[in-house]
């Protein structure tokens, strides 16, 4: 389950789809998560118009297939976190059987309030690491994918790498650097 702050910024919400793509794991989101990312992205960048996010939102949820989690609002009072607006994510990931959450707020979701549910929240960082861990080719061929396509500004593979690594992929960043482009 991925949080609204992880598909906030654009080079990582882009890797993630990018992941979730090939098909090594199935990612899931919701509307209202949705709804929350896109309103904070016009929020930051008001030089950005709606129209322009509508076709990114559309491009998402077409790429993965069966990417939206519905049906899961009712779970919602029933769950105790340390911020009440983070329920959502949490009733989404159990009615998804998401296993991991997916989100810079490590503190919004403690572990004694997800392990009932067999779930973990996890850094960006921690889980392109353990998906690196699992299948480096996989990930290191979504990040050379990404930079093909960057044209504004233009990317090579490891400059995509270092712009990954200063949005908070840190130890992921330099996992990649060490085992470079592929041939």
């Amino acid at each position: 389950m991925y949080d609204a702050c992880v598909l906030f910024p654009n080079y990582l919400r882009d890797l993630l789809i990018r992941l979730a793509i090939n098909g090594k794991f199935r990612a899931r989101w919701t509307e209202q998560i949705l709804d929350e990312c896109f309103r904070s992205i016009l929020a930051k960048r008001p030089d950005l118009r709606e129209a322009q996010l509508e076709r990114t939102r559309d491009f998402m949820n077409r790429a993965i297939p069966d990417v939206l989690v519905e049906n899961y609002e009712s779970l919602i009072d029933g769950l105790t976190l340390p911020d009440p607006n983070d329920r959502h994510v949490l009733a989404a990931a159990i009615r998804a059987g998401a296993q991991v959450i997916v989100t810079w707020n490590l503190r919004d979701f403690p572990e004694e309030a997800l392990m009932p549910y067999g779930i973990e929240a996890q850094s960006p960082d921690e889980f392109v690491l353990q998906l690196l861990d699992l299948n480096p080719a996989v990930v290191r061929e979504a990040v050379e994918e990404q930079a093909k396509v960057l044209r504004k500004p233009p990317m090579t593979f490891l400059e995509l790498t270092e712009v990954l690594g200063n949005n908070g992929l840190t130890r992921s960043a330099d996992y990649l650097s060490s085992i470079g482009e592929g041939e």
